[in-house]
């Protein structure tokens, strides 16, 4: 049994540290110890002994003949970083490639929310993700959605996910509570108009809160008593990473929701929540950073939390208090008791830092083993193929130009139009005249307003939504994708119909994947075979470069000017983020719960 070896551990640490007969297997000598308890920073040395921390202090009584001693003399040893809110399927990448990328710059933990192959798949594809969790070195642990589709009167999922699941979903393995709360996002218009809703949320949360597990809120632009109903909702212990500004970070800290400070690829919200503690000088204990959604190009190119942290020093944040956000404030919230700070029993996941202002990791630690050192992984992670189960998620036969079309009878109309905001999932909403030559409302590559579209791909009703877009600068072509949050239908923007035809038959010719197109052409694709979201068939690396390859070609050949523009128009289609999004179903009014007509 589990704790029966964990008590002959503890008892081979005790041994160690009251017997001159043992020693530390490795000691850290000579470093600066960011110590996250007390928010202070002084020399000492850390013993690990298996995969736990022994001592921190004088540790030269520990060293024994075939101890490992670390000169990390002037270096700074602070616990392993968490990610306490992040999307696997956003990077495209497998567990393993995911964490390849991200162990190097200091990340030991990943709170994953498969609430994406969730939608796509069901219990089997969030099962099969929790298994590769298993297989790699650093700590994976999964929150899973309670409910999908979200807001099931607006939008088509692959699987209908409830209540029905909870117990078999919250007592497999690596899996430790339920994920965001979106479908009690829109908490006043789900009350109104799917109360049943609310009643099965219920369900689930309260099974999860008596079997001790965490459950995530999701509660944007929510306050007063819409705020109050979501965190009952929750069952008390609430987070939330959709707060975008100071005052909604201050409300939501006040009523004692955890604020996940959201600081991703596309979405930037750390520098406006921050605000309440640097400005109004808010209590930081449940503030804490995370990424939700992160390109593989910038794992590579930027860093992981390291990176998040020196944006939050950048805002006036002191050094300490920045990396509590990413140790013990999410460590307490999750109820990680074996990490988040260092300190005996603990798991000896350590970051090495050269200088803490610039967050630049020098080695890592996981589980008492050298992982990474210098920027690079020196363990080996083998390559994760999924099984056939989880593949093969498009089911929709191909398009013909008039499935696109939006049809009207006058000479010229006012059309709706979402107008996306750079580095946010939240959009505008704008009307726009636009022409109508034979019957078909044109698009107006002059003013930027262009075509989107949303395509039911799991072969369940065949529905496409369709409306029109401000924000991507395309001056031709089209792009489109198996990708879109949260029920992950095929999305496509272009100039013309024809070219978003050919962009997403490519989609579903691939079973999943990112094509661009021009002039009838296909000019780029990536295959994502499991769910339409991941590859297993390439590295971390080589998604970047597809990822880096496939943007660039949307910028130079199509005009495009957003950058990340994939992963913009993925979220065109959350259907739980403020205000007009696109689904399956047709164009969304997020804050009245409504389909709306394109046309005016």
């Amino acid at each position: 049994m589990k704790y029966i070896k964990q008590a002959m551990e503890y008892k081979e640490l005790i041994d160690t540290l009251m017997s001159d007969k043992h020693h530390a297997d490795i000691v850290l000598y000579g470093g600066r110890v960011v110590n996250v308890l007390t928010r202070e920073v002084y020399k000492a040395d850390i013993a690990i002994k298996g995969k736990y921390i022994l001592m921190v202090g004088n540790c030269e009584s520990l060293i024994g003949e075939n101890t490992i001693v670390v000169d990390v003399e002037g270096k700074y040893l602070s616990p392993g970083f968490i990610d306490s809110h992040m999307h696997f399927e956003s990077s495209m990448l497998t567990i393993t490639e995911f964490s390849r990328l991200s162990i190097p710059s200091g990340t030991t933990t990943l709170i994953a929310d498969p609430h994406e192959i969730g939608n796509a798949l069901g219990p089997i594809g969030m099962k099969a993700m929790a298994d590769e969790a298993s297989k790699v070195v650093n700590h994976v642990r999964l929150v899973v959605p309670a409910l999908t589709p979200d807001c099931p009167s607006l939008e088509t999922a692959g699987v209908d996910v409830s209540s029905k699941d909870m117990q078999d979903l919250l007592n497999y393995k690596n899996i430790i509570g339920i994920g965001e709360l979106q479908g009690f996002s829109n908490a006043k218009h789900v009350y109104r108009n799917t109360p049943e809703i609310i009643t099965d949320l219920l369900a689930s949360t309260t099974y999860a809160k008596s079997i001790g597990k965490v459950v995530d809120g999701n509660a944007p632009e929510l306050f007063g008593e819409e705020l109050a109903a979501h965190i009952i909702c929750t069952g008390g212990k609430c987070s939330c990473h959709e707060t975008t500004t100071k005052e909604e970070c201050i409300e939501k800290l006040r009523q004692g929701v955890y604020v996940f400070m959201r600081e991703g690829s596309t979405q930037k919200n750390m520098a406006q929540c921050i605000r309440a503690v640097t400005e109004e000088g808010l209590d930081s204990r449940r503030c804490i950073l995370a990424t939700d959604d992160m390109v593989a190009k910038d794992l590579e190119k930027l860093g992981h939390m390291n990176e998040i942290v020196k944006r939050t020093i950048n805002q006036g944040v002191n050094p300490i208090e920045a990396i509590q956000m990413v140790t013990i404030n999410p460590a307490t919230y999750f109820g990680l008791e074996d990490r988040g700070v260092l300190s005996p029993s603990k798991v000896a996941d350590i970051a090495i830092i050269n200088d803490l202002n610039e967050m630049d990791v020098e080695a890592v630690f996981i589980d008492g083993k050298l992982v990474a050192a210098e920027g690079e992984l020196i363990v080996d992670l083998p390559k994760y193929t999924y099984p056939n189960c989880v593949k093969n998620s498009v089911k929709r036969e191909m398009l013909i130009d008039a499935d696109l079309e939006i049809r009207s009878e006058k000479n010229n109309v006012t059309v709706r139009c979402i107008r996306a905001i750079p580095d946010q999932n939240l959009t505008e909403c704008i009307e726009e005249e636009t022409a109508v030559r034979n019957g078909v409302v044109q698009s107006d590559v002059a003013n930027d307003l262009l075509y989107i579209a949303c395509v039911e791909r799991y072969g369940r009703n065949n529905n496409i939504g369709k409306a029109f877009v401000k924000g991507f600068g395309l001056k031709k072509g089209a792009f489109a994708e198996s990708v879109a949050h949260d029920t992950h239908n095929i999305t496509v923007v272009g100039t013309n119909i024809g070219d978003m035809v050919v962009a997403v038959n490519k989609v579903i010719e691939m079973g999943g994947g990112l094509a661009v197109v021009n002039n009838g052409k296909v000019l780029e694709e990536l295959r994502l075979p499991v769910g339409g979201l991941i590859t297993d068939e390439l590295t971390g690396t080589e998604v970047s470069e597809k990822i880096s390859k496939l943007e660039k070609i949307v910028e130079k050949d199509l005009g495009g000017r957003l950058h990340a523009p994939f992963m913009h128009l993925s979220f065109l289609a959350l259907s739980t983020s403020p205000k007009w999004k696109i689904t399956d179903k047709g164009l969304i009014d997020v804050n009245n719960f409504e389909i709306l007509d394109p046309i005016v």
